[in-house]
């Protein structure tokens, strides 16, 4: 049993190294499904976790780093060096990865929200990102 929460937010990147035109600086619209499962049972009243605890944990962490930023790779070093020009009152987030939508989920899957949910009686263990509304990628543990 999973419970899903659906999240949206806005941020942009570019891709080092892509072949195409995702290697010009641009952003998406991105929605999110967080998918948790419980670790020891659904909880007293019947739920895998209320959905606002996912809204309000998950949620909060993307409005400060991610909502309306850029994602920078750190390997990029001009949009490293012009990261002041890209945003002025929310500093850009420095990924240690290439901010591709898989580099994206698996980020937050693996090193962020297990951090978050720590206190929680649940496991998140599947991200679905949507960078478009035509593509997705899907990262599960």
């Amino acid at each position: 049993m999973e419970a899903v929460r659906r999240l949206q937010f806005c941020c942009g990147h570019r891709v080092l190294n892509h072949e195409s035109k995702c290697a010009n600086a641009h952003g998406h619209n991105y929605v999110i499904y967080i998918h948790a499962k419980p670790k020891s049972g659904l909880d007293a009243i019947g739920r895998v976790i209320d959905f606002s605890v996912i809204k309000k944990i998950a949620g909060d962490w993307i409005d400060k780093y991610w909502d309306h930023s850029f994602l920078i790779n750190e390997a990029d070093s001009d949009l490293v060096n012009i990261q002041n020009v890209l945003s002025k009152n929310k500093p850009c987030f420095i990924c240690p990865f290439n901010p591709t939508a898989e580099n994206m989920a698996e980020y937050l899957l693996r090193i962020v929200f297990p951090k978050l949910f720590i206190n929680e009686d649940i496991e998140i263990c599947k991200i679905e990102l949507f960078e478009t509304e035509n593509c997705k990628v899907v990262v599960e543990k």
